[in-house]
């Protein structure tokens, strides 16, 4: 089983879906799941993880992301982005530099946000962007988001080139959307790569063409290579024998993790387990453990 986490360089005009459809299929993976959707216009890094590694998914998916994007000004579209119609122009009034710092400014921090109509979220079952596809808009309730940073790389008359890190659950097109309000105008966005995920901030990724060109070579990142910053216990194969079998057990050396905190587990050799709680009296109790044949 080839169990582990390819840090994909998604192209332009793919779904996400469809990358990771492609990406499976080629390694040859039973089963399969990505880490944060990227729309089809937006490129960059999506991690893949493949047969038991999606037990991990999880864990990142709470992690930041980090973007590059281009702002046109001036025009809306109903997707938010360049593939959608426009619905809306607007004059782009002249913006001295310290005045567009300004407003940048007020976008950084944690903020409230209403989440597209054009989106992966449900209602009834159904995405979000099924509906508005039919012209049905609904009401969404703004979430609580926080952009870490967001800095200017460049512009012109009627565009901005910014960068930004933000936390799980930020849309950037909506962002974007947000700041030419505050601008006193619209606009859209005709680019978007995401740059990182966290953890892999400094890992690089793999492009679409080598994992189609000779999948077999490429190398995949371990499943706890996502899990560095969780504390490590290393349990005996006695130990081992009783985790697997779905009971608690008391690593000889305590793991340095607060209760009900996941921890990662390993056995004899730093073979790698999966994930276990600490329970109040400094037990772990199994929660994610990967197949025995995997390690």
């Amino acid at each position: 089983m080839p169990n582990g986490i390819l840090l994909l360089d998604k192209p332009h005009g793919l779904t996400s879906n469809g990358a990771l459809q492609r990406v499976r299929k080629a390694y040859g993976a039973k089963s399969a799941g990505h880490v944060g959707t990227l729309d089809p216009m937006a490129t960059g890094m999506l991690p893949i993880c493949l047969d038991e590694a999606t037990k991990v998914i999880a864990e990142i998916e709470s992690g930041a992301k980090a973007y590059e994007f281009t702002l046109a000004l001036g025009s809306r579209t109903d997707t938010g982005d360049a593939e959608g119609e426009v619905v809306e122009t607007r004059p782009v009034p002249r913006i001295a530099a310290p005045a567009l710092e300004s407003v940048l400014a007020t976008f950084r921090g944690v903020l409230s946000q209403v989440p597209p109509m054009y989106s992966a979220l449900k209602r009834g079952g159904r995405p979000l962007y099924e509906l508005a596809r039919q012209g049905i808009e609904v009401e969404r309730e703004s979430r609580r988001i926080e952009i870490r940073s967001l800095e200017l790389r460049g512009r012109t008359d009627d565009s901005l080139e910014l960068a930004c890190e933000c936390a799980k659950g930020t849309y950037i097109r909506v962002l974007g959307e947000d700041i030419a309000r505050a601008l006193g105008t619209c606009g859209h966005l005709t680019r978007l790569r995401r740059t990182w995920v966290e953890p892999f901030k400094a890992r690089p990724m793999v492009s679409f063409e080598a994992v189609q060109g000779g999948a077999a070579d490429i190398p995949l990142l371990p499943p706890d290579a996502a899990l560095q910053a969780l504390a490590a216990a290393h349990l005996t194969e006695a130990q081992v024998s009783t985790l697997r079998r779905g009971q608690a057990v008391l690593p000889e050396v305590p793991v340095e993790s607060p209760a009900g905190r996941r921890v990662r587990a390993y056995g004899p050799g730093g073979a790698f387990l999966g994930l276990a709680e600490v329970l109040p009296d400094g037990r772990l109790q199994p929660r994610r453990l990967m197949l025995a044949d995997s390690q």
